[in-house]
């Protein structure tokens, strides 16, 4: 049978009636008992066979159809009494308030009924939301004292959590509530937005609706028993409790049972509904464990909406640990072979490619590879025309291919080249999820770039990716298009690359072209080799005939770049004299050629790249990709050449810094005695705006961080630029000076919540110091670096300032995490039209540009529209250029001339010779 597609023209929610819940109902659930003694459904039980089918093989009783095709069908239980339900309490609360118990009219005079007419009218013909206005008939109805319609007294209405209404402290009854209801007409529901076909006293059910056995499946346990679901559980407790109190009511019990038992029904089918629902015991199973009901699956995270509606678990998809491969691509992506042969792309037969359809198809699920290869992708499973699978085995392979005809899809496994998805959660961003190409690898990891880290916030330490195949060409065309990893070098927060070079590479490239680094033709090889250079090698500039660091660069260098910039080891100078810097780092690029200047994070690294910038914007996406792709090669092939490491050994320093240390950190401590000394005194000058004691602490912080950054100075002057963590630090490729600082030089100051430490015991921090002292020692200052170890007060106090760190990270995941979700949902329907409107779908305008200047933040210079400063010396360098050329042009037009003169003069003397000799 062929399914035939159709379009939902509409989908309303209402309430059902007790006569739609019969009419939709299979059967009439009345027995609490679920399976006999031989394991068959009982009939008219809660998993009567005739409420569909969840067992392989068994056919369904009222449609004939099994477990597939079968949706399950309701069923339904008659309730002895009437029972609120919990969902809509608050509705009801709003009825009752502003409704008349005797004649059930709303509680609005004539004239206030016409004009919520007008207003309602109005709303609904601009297609406007009518809550607002709603509430507002609510709060005027509910504060009349009396029914305008038969005078009858308005008593207060009370709500006893969750489902108890009291009317002026008088009990009401569900069969009160639903008697009140009844007698609203229908013309008055409108005002509570009510459909004209429904009904307010079927929020008091009297009629249960039983859910399908497919939605509440009983699972087989490794014994062979029979586990219920959670709502058959509950479903059971309903059906008991409503046979008990139908009979203590048909026998006459006194009503205080009668009452207990109603109340208790009331509150299993409260459960049953939701339950978490406030003010009253959750229902548990018999081991303690609350039961999940209707309410807990389909909210939170996850329920039916978020984990399944809106989950992202899906087919054609891996998941694997990621590893780095720093000589892949930034836009490919290494795969497993185990993978690959797993994941497949289908691909229609036609009469153009039907024969290599078949030798595909011939090759089998797992073909041996050629040799000097180890991989080669085969056919899983081929698909007819009327979609039934045919599943490819080496033994069926020759079959399945004769059988292959134009109409036909075979899935074939991965190939390299083919387009995937990549991605790692948590998916906060748009470069979380990227396209890279398929290249297939031995192992048993995903390979990636290291610069493609930042933008999906990767490391390797234990990290898992995902990765999804594409199922059609539109989609592969698509990826391939708009997703592919080189469309997001550019950031869209703030418009610089968060694709680029870390670490390795910064510190790679600041090794070769830092100074007058010289290379023989050997090594230059060796790391031009990395990038596939086939060009002549330029004239060797260095010194003894050598290559330098800066001409190797210059190859991968776009020719007509012209680029001036501080490099990250600037040391911000008071008077810049960029290009005679003493410290090589202020780079200049003229025509494509690096002439002064050193490469580190400030050139090419994530988030700070200029040249990377530079290229991606000027030059284009595929040009950026090339200069990454290189310039990470020629990093890892300098590095790799040279050599790198870092010790313990790195962060120690002479015993004259240690002194030069120790008396800045006495004569600190000094200082902050004497401010103490003043404050006991009352000698110590007040801030303005703050309390004496606030003053106190500011003043000490402040000389206590000099003190530490003093140190910080003290180990650098001592730690130079040869040395490796020194290097990593300035360059920006790992850590900073503060961190050597504090191993070589002094900690500091330890603070929670921007101050020193001053909780702990009563009047000290800790028993080791004098009650009442606020000394450096005693509120925090440690004194210690990490090379020489900590005291042990010194080591708590570090301890406290950490923690607050972890405190603080663990708590700020969970919240920016909520606010973007927050965010997602409340900009969801927000679009930016072709004239750079934001419109909602209601094609409302938010704004009527977007972002209030209409820039694409990847198309603006790090949030700005034009960097006026980049274009004006690109404009001068290139009329310099042009300049020069002008006037080489014109000396050599003037030589021409000359020469020509010269030629015609001489020529001139020569013809008068000859004529003279002629007349002789």
């Amino acid at each position: 049978m062929v399914n035939i597609s159709k379009k939902i023209a509409s989908v309303e929610f209402d309430l059902l009636s007790p006569k739609e819940i019969r009419e939709m109902s299979a059967i009439k659930v009345i027995t609490p008992d679920t399976y006999d003694e031989d394991g068959f459904p009982i009939v008219n039980g809660l998993m009567d066979p005739r409420l569909g089918v969840i067992d392989p093989g068994l056919v369904c009783v009222t449609c004939g159809k099994k477990v597939p095709e079968c949706p399950g069908h309701f069923g339904h239980i008659d309730l002895a009494m009437p029972v609120i339900h919990v969902g809509y309490v608050k509705v009801l609360r709003n009825i009752l308030r502003s409704t008349c118990r005797k004649c059930g009219r709303i509680l609005l005079t004539k004239q206030q009924m016409e004009h919520f007419d007008r207003r309602m009218a109005v709303l609904i013909k601009e297609g406007k939301n009518v809550k607002p206005l709603i509430t507002n008939i609510v709060k005027t109805a509910s504060a009349a004292d009396a029914c305008p319609h038969c005078g009858e007294h308005s008593g207060k209405i009370d709500i006893d959590k969750p489902t108890t209404f009291r009317y002026d402290d008088h009990k009401l009854t569900q069969a009160d509530v639903r008697e009140w209801l009844e007698k609203a007409p229908a013309e008055d529901l409108k005002y509570f937005n009510f459909a004209a076909k429904i009904r307010p006293e079927w929020m008091i059910l009297t009629v249960l609706p039983v859910p399908p056995v497919t939605t509440r499946p009983s699972i087989t346990l490794p014994t062979g028993e029979r586990s219920e679901d959670d709502l058959t559980h509950k479903l059971v407790d309903i059906i008991r409790l409503n046979q008990r109190l139908q009979e203590n009511r048909d026998a006459g019990a006194p009503q205080l049972i009668v009452e207990d038992l109603w109340e208790l029904l009331q509150y299993h089918i409260t459960t049953y509904f939701d339950n978490q629902t406030a003010g009253i015991p959750p229902a548990r199973h018999r081991s303690g464990r609350a039961l999940k009901t209707l309410a807990q699956r389909l909210k939170g995270k996850e329920g039916r909406f978020r984990s399944n509606l809106s989950g992202k678990r899906v087919n054609f998809s891996a998941r694997t640990v990621v590893s780095p491969d720093p000589n892949i691509s930034m836009t490919e992506v290494g795969v497993p072979a185990e993978i690959a042969r797993e994941l497949t792309v289908p691909v229609k037969v036609t009469a153009d490619n039907i024969e290599w359809a078949k030798e595909m198809v011939k090759r089998g699920p797992e073909p041996v590879p050629p040799k000097g290869t180890f991989y080669v992708s085969g056919v899983s499973y081929v698909i007819r025309t009327d979609q039934r699978r045919l599943r490819v085995t080496d033994k069926s392979k020759d079959e399945v291919a004769e059988k292959v005809e134009a109409g036909f899809i075979i899935e074939r496994q991965l190939e390299e080249g083919d387009v995937v998805l990549f991605n790692r959660q948590p998916s906060l961003h748009r470069m979380s999820m990227m396209a890279h190409t398929v290249r297939i690898m031995p192992g048993k990891t995903f390979r990636i770039n290291l610069v493609v880290c930042p933008p999906y916030n990767a490391d390797f330490d234990g990290d898992e990716m995902n990765m999804h195949v594409l199922q059609s060409e539109e989609a592969r065309a698509e990826a391939h298009t708009i997703m592919k990893t080189q469309e997001h070098i550019l950031s869209p927060r703030f418009g610089g690359p968060v694709i680029g070079g870390i670490h390795d590479h910064i510190t790679g490239g600041f090794l070769f072209t830092h100074g007058d680094q010289g290379f023989d033709k050997a090594e230059t090889l060796f790391i031009l080799s990395r990038i596939g250079f086939t060009g002549e090698l330029p004239e060797p500039k260095g010194k003894g005939g050598r290559w330098t660091g800066k001409q190797i660069f210059s190859t991968i260098l776009p020719k007509d770049m012209n680029l001036e910039f501080k490099s990250e080891i600037c040391e911000k100078c008071d008077k810049c004299t960029k290009e005679q810097c003493q410290n090589d780092a202020y780079v200049v690029i003229k025509d494509g050629e690096l002439l002064k200047g050193t490469i580190d994070e400030k050139a090419i690294g994530a988030f700070k790249g200029v040249i990377l910038d530079r290229i991606a914007k000027d030059y284009g996406n595929d040009m950026a990709r090339q200069f990454l792709d290189d310039v990470t090669r020629l990093c890892i092939g300098a590095i790799t050449l040279r050599g790198f490491t870092i010790s313990i050994s790195d962060e120690d320093i002479p015993e004259e810094a240690k002194d030069q240390i120790k008396k800045m950190l006495e004569e600190a401590v000094h200082n902050v005695n004497k401010h103490v000394e003043a404050y006991n005194k009352g000698e110590l000058e007040q801030m303005p705006g703050r309390s004496i004691e606030e003053t106190l602490e500011i003043n000490i912080m402040r000389v206590l961080g000099r003190a530490r950054d003093g140190a910080g100075k003290i180990a650098g002057k001592y730690l130079g630029i040869d040395n490796s963590a020194v290097m990593m630090a300035k360059s920006g490729a790992r850590g900073s000076m503060l961190n050597l600082s504090q191993m070589a030089g002094c900690i500091g100051q330890q603070a929670i919540r921007g101050e020193r430490i001053h909780r702990g015991y009563q009047k000290r921090t800790l028993p080791h110091f004098k009650p009442g002292d606020v000394g450096a020692e005693a509120k925090g200052f440690v004194k210690s670096c990490y090379k020489s170890g900590l005291t042990p007060t010194e080591y708590f106090f570090h301890s406290a300032g950490g923690r607050e760190g972890l405190v603080d990270t663990a708590v700020r995941t969970s919240r920016s995490g909520y606010m973007q979700r927050r965010l997602i949902n409340a900009l969801a329907d927000l679009k930016v039209d072709e004239d750079s409107t934001v419109k909602d779908t209601a094609e409302t305008v938010i704004q009527f540009a977007y972002g209030d200047d209409s820039v694409d933040p990847t198309k603006s210079e790090r949030g700005k529209a034009i960097n006026f400063e980049a274009i004006i010396k690109e404009v001068l360098g290139k009329a310099k250029v042009e300049e020069l050329a002008e006037m080489q042009k014109k000396e050599e037009d003037v030589e021409l001339m000359r020469s020509i003169q010269d030629d015609i003069s001489t020529e001139g003397v020569e013809k008068e010779e000859i004529e003279e000799d002629d007349e002789q």
